[in-house]
């Protein structure tokens, strides 16, 4: 049978279906840290499963690249102009990409596409140089994990302060063979990569002492009594051992399921780790509010489109945007992230059931907002990839070396402003 030349140009493209013919499919790359997580990955796994569903010459290629790493990888991909379709980056990361025009200006397909973001938690992070950049995904604040049963062995009751929890982390660090090797930690604490999440594990000792590393004017306060405070309380954990050394979080979140560290303070994916964990250990996994005043809290990761996309799959990439942001996928990533989502209203009955300490998200996330605490510090913003190695590699030399913290933190003020 012969075709005409206008029916085989739209067999060509997919515009028509005949019998044994298959239809052109287009793919969208989207490269997450989260893919295969308990509970957020879940959810990405259904967003992607139902936009599929309701776009069935579309595919949505979604490949795991894991958090350490993920900034410089994403990165390279831009820096080579091949960005993901769907772009996945934590809110204390995009900075980067916005600073180098990587990023799409949103505001004309919110508008066109009439999505309401007012009350959106976090969202005014997502401003940058006036333009919306991003959709945030989840604005938070830390909470604590612990093990009743090893808090109930040493005889200390859930802290609520810093002295009771560096108290608590002291009697549940344990040897129980005397062989010189620890069975249980007290805590677990970042130490390996030179990154944000080694020095965002410092910043919650440091907001406990009253410290920030900037000011809300942007002026770096790193040198102030209060910092210094923050990171000998910080410094008195590691060089204690009461933490795992040389490990990344999720492993000490790992030890954390395993029974072999007996409080952890983290965000809300640390939910994730505590439903893994086996029966036996898991029916003594807790939660509780951060002994730490104010919670570490803030912005967490935004979705967004790359400026370089093609027109076509821009749009496709922007339709799984918005059914993200649709008030069914909203309620169920409270539900299955547990944790609150942005989209005021969002927080079901189902989400409270499913997630029992709900309530201690909800007013963690209102006590760090309160407090103005934020991962990113003002004035570092495009700068704040720089900042954490930097900061991170000092604090490293500092324990290393054993160097007097005062004499650390004058270089990390020094190097701090001068990016600035």
């Amino acid at each position: 049978m012969k075709l005409t030349k206008t029916l085989a140009s739209l067999l060509l493209a997919g515009t028509i279906l005949l019998p044994g013919v298959a239809v052109a499919q287009t793919t969208l790359s989207f490269v997450s840290w989260q893919k295969g997580e308990k509970g957020y990955g879940d959810w990405w796994d259904l967003l992607i499963k139902e936009f599929e569903a309701t776009h069935p010459d579309v595919k949505i290629d979604f490949t795991l690249v894991p958090r350490d790493g993920y900034s410089d990888a994403m990165i390279t991909q831009f820096a080579a102009g091949a960005p993901p379709d769907i772009v996945h980056l934590t809110s204390f990361e995009y900075q980067t990409f916005a600073e180098n025009g990587w990023l799409e200006d949103l505001d004309p397909w919110i508008e066109k596409s009439g999505l309401d973001l007012t009350g959106w938690a976090g969202q005014s992070a997502c401003t940058w140089d006036g333009k919306t950049q991003c959709i945030m995904m989840l604005y938070f604040g830390y909470i604590l994990a612990y093990n009743e049963a090893l808090l109930n062995e040493a005889g200390v009751a859930v802290p609520t302060t810093w002295d009771e929890f560096l108290a608590a982390a002291r009697a549940t660090t344990i040897d129980r063979d005397n062989d010189g090797i620890k069975d249980v930690y007290g805590t677990g604490i970042h130490l390996a990569t030179a990154n944000s999440s080694y020095t965002n594990d410092v910043l919650m000792f440091v907001l406990s002492a009253g410290g920030r590393w900037t000011n809300a004017e942007g002026k770096v306060t790193i040198n102030t009594p209060e910092a210094i405070e923050g990171i000998n309380r910080w410094r008195t954990l590691v060089e204690e051992e009461l933490t795992p050394l040389g490990m990344v979080g999720g492993d000490t979140d790992q030890l954390f399921m395993e029974g072999k560290v007996a409080m952890r303070i983290n965000g809300p994916w640390i939910n994730g780790f505590v439903q893994r964990a086996e029966p036996g250990i898991k029916e003594n996994l807790k939660f509780a509010a951060d002994p730490l005043s104010p919670p570490l809290g803030g912005s967490s990761n935004v979705l967004t489109l790359a400026s370089e996309t093609p027109a076509e799959k821009k749009e496709l990439a922007w339709e799984f945007i918005q059914l993200a942001t649709s008030q069914k996928f909203q309620e169920l990533y409270s539900e299955l992230g547990a944790s609150p989502a942005p989209k005021p209203g969002a927080v079901s009955e189902a989400a409270f059931k499913a997630v029992p300490h709900m309530q201690l998200l909800i007013d963690a996330s209102a006590a760090a907002s309160a407090a103005g605490v934020d991962r990113i510090p003002t004035g570092l913003e495009a700068q704040n990839n720089e900042f954490t190695k930097m900061a991170a590699e000092e604090l490293q030399r500092m324990l290393i070396e054993k160097l007097p913290t005062e004499d650390v933190v004058a270089v990390i003020q020094q190097k701090a402003e001068a990016l600035q």
